[in-house]
Protein backbone atom coordinates (compact mmCIF):
# COMPACT_ATOMS: atom_id res chain seq x y z
CA UNK A 1 0.00 0.00 0.00
CA UNK A 2 3.04 2.53 0.39
CA UNK A 3 3.24 2.98 -3.34
CA UNK A 4 0.03 5.06 -2.93
CA UNK A 5 0.88 6.79 -0.69
CA UNK A 6 2.74 10.39 -1.68
CA UNK A 7 4.85 12.52 0.65
CA UNK A 8 4.25 15.16 -1.23
CA UNK A 9 1.48 18.02 -0.37
CA UNK A 10 0.17 20.56 -2.36
CA UNK A 11 -1.75 24.03 -1.45
CA UNK A 12 -3.05 26.15 -4.17
CA UNK A 13 -4.19 30.12 -3.13
CA UNK A 14 -6.29 32.38 -6.12
CA UNK A 15 -5.93 35.95 -5.26
CA UNK A 16 -7.97 38.89 -6.88
CA UNK A 17 -4.92 41.47 -8.42
CA UNK A 18 -5.29 43.83 -5.00
CA UNK A 19 -2.26 44.86 -3.50
CA UNK A 20 -3.85 44.02 0.22
CA UNK A 21 -3.57 40.35 -1.81
CA UNK A 22 -0.12 39.96 -1.43
CA UNK A 23 -0.42 40.22 2.33
CA UNK A 24 -2.84 37.72 2.65
CA UNK A 25 -0.64 35.41 0.35
CA UNK A 26 2.78 35.97 2.95
CA UNK A 27 0.38 34.99 6.28
CA UNK A 28 -0.79 32.25 4.06
CA UNK A 29 2.67 30.91 3.09
CA UNK A 30 3.37 31.13 6.77
CA UNK A 31 0.83 28.70 7.93
CA UNK A 32 1.24 26.66 5.92
CA UNK A 33 5.56 26.40 6.67
CA UNK A 34 5.22 27.09 9.93
CA UNK A 35 7.19 24.12 11.12
CA UNK A 36 9.86 24.49 8.18
CA UNK A 37 12.94 26.40 8.66
CA UNK A 38 12.73 27.88 5.30
CA UNK A 39 8.97 29.66 6.20
CA UNK A 40 10.41 33.27 6.80
CA UNK A 41 12.49 33.12 3.05
CA UNK A 42 9.32 31.54 1.33
CA UNK A 43 7.06 33.75 3.05
CA UNK A 44 9.85 36.85 1.72
CA UNK A 45 9.60 34.83 -1.95
CA UNK A 46 6.09 35.10 -2.16
CA UNK A 47 5.25 38.66 -0.92
CA UNK A 48 8.17 39.63 -4.14
CA UNK A 49 6.08 37.48 -6.57
CA UNK A 50 2.70 38.29 -5.80
CA UNK A 51 3.85 41.70 -5.71
CA UNK A 52 5.59 41.67 -9.33
CA UNK A 53 2.72 39.57 -10.36
CA UNK A 54 0.29 42.81 -9.34
CA UNK A 55 2.65 45.44 -10.08
CA UNK A 56 3.77 44.72 -13.79
CA UNK A 57 0.49 42.83 -14.98
CA UNK A 58 -3.25 43.71 -15.98
CA UNK A 59 -4.78 40.71 -15.48
CA UNK A 60 -7.76 40.39 -12.76
CA UNK A 61 -6.03 37.35 -10.20
CA UNK A 62 -2.69 35.83 -9.37
CA UNK A 63 -1.97 32.08 -7.76
CA UNK A 64 0.31 30.69 -5.81
CA UNK A 65 0.97 27.71 -5.15
CA UNK A 66 3.18 25.78 -2.83
CA UNK A 67 4.49 22.14 -3.27
CA UNK A 68 6.41 20.47 -0.17
CA UNK A 69 8.32 17.78 -0.09
CA UNK A 70 10.86 16.14 2.24
CA UNK A 71 13.49 17.15 0.53
CA UNK A 72 11.98 20.59 -1.06
CA UNK A 73 9.44 23.40 -0.89
CA UNK A 74 8.80 24.80 -4.24
CA UNK A 75 6.58 28.36 -4.50
CA UNK A 76 5.06 29.26 -7.21
CA UNK A 77 3.29 32.34 -8.80
CA UNK A 78 1.34 32.88 -11.82
CA UNK A 79 -0.47 35.79 -13.14
CA UNK A 80 -2.79 35.43 -15.65
CA UNK A 81 -2.38 38.94 -17.33
CA UNK A 82 -0.74 40.28 -20.74
CA UNK A 83 2.15 42.80 -20.57
CA UNK A 84 4.63 43.85 -22.44
CA UNK A 85 7.36 43.04 -20.48
CA UNK A 86 8.64 39.58 -18.67
CA UNK A 87 9.95 38.91 -15.12
CA UNK A 88 13.89 39.43 -15.39
CA UNK A 89 16.13 39.99 -13.11
CA UNK A 90 17.41 43.74 -13.20
CA UNK A 91 20.42 45.92 -11.49
CA UNK A 92 19.23 49.11 -10.69
CA UNK A 93 21.12 52.13 -9.64
CA UNK A 94 20.97 52.92 -5.59
CA UNK A 95 18.43 55.48 -5.95
CA UNK A 96 15.55 53.42 -7.77
CA UNK A 97 12.91 52.13 -5.54
CA UNK A 98 11.96 48.96 -7.83
CA UNK A 99 13.57 46.35 -9.57
CA UNK A 100 15.31 44.16 -6.88
CA UNK A 101 12.66 41.26 -6.24
CA UNK A 102 14.01 39.21 -8.47
CA UNK A 103 17.37 39.81 -7.13
CA UNK A 104 16.44 38.94 -3.57
CA UNK A 105 14.66 35.59 -5.26
CA UNK A 106 17.87 34.70 -6.65
CA UNK A 107 19.68 34.78 -3.39
CA UNK A 108 16.62 33.11 -1.34
CA UNK A 109 15.90 30.77 -3.63
CA UNK A 110 17.92 27.12 -4.91
CA UNK A 111 17.22 27.50 -8.29
CA UNK A 112 14.56 30.01 -10.00
CA UNK A 113 12.39 29.47 -13.16
CA UNK A 114 10.74 32.01 -14.84
CA UNK A 115 8.23 30.95 -18.06
CA UNK A 116 5.87 33.44 -19.96
CA UNK A 117 2.83 32.57 -22.69
CA UNK A 118 0.39 35.04 -23.91
CA UNK A 119 -1.30 33.85 -21.10
CA UNK A 120 1.13 35.44 -18.51
CA UNK A 121 3.59 34.41 -16.20
CA UNK A 122 4.89 31.80 -14.23
CA UNK A 123 7.87 32.50 -11.70
CA UNK A 124 9.08 29.03 -9.55
CA UNK A 125 11.48 29.20 -6.74
CA UNK A 126 13.14 25.66 -5.53
CA UNK A 127 13.75 25.74 -1.67
CA UNK A 128 15.43 23.03 0.36
CA UNK A 129 13.37 21.92 3.39
CA UNK A 130 16.16 21.36 5.26
CA UNK A 131 18.29 24.44 6.37
CA UNK A 132 21.71 24.52 4.01
CA UNK A 133 25.23 24.66 4.79
CA UNK A 134 25.97 27.37 6.35
CA UNK A 135 27.84 29.85 3.52
CA UNK A 136 27.54 34.07 3.44
CA UNK A 137 24.11 33.98 5.25
CA UNK A 138 25.66 31.95 8.41
CA UNK A 139 23.55 33.49 10.67
CA UNK A 140 20.08 33.29 9.08
CA UNK A 141 17.66 29.92 8.69
CA UNK A 142 17.50 28.89 4.46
Amino acid sequence: MDEYTSTVRVWELSCPRLPAEVGRARRWTRDILHDSPCADDAALIVTELGANAVTHTTGPAFRVTITRAAEAVTLTVTDTGATTTHPRITHPDEEATHGRGLAIVTVLAAALDIHHDGHGHTVTAHLPASAPQPTTRETQPC
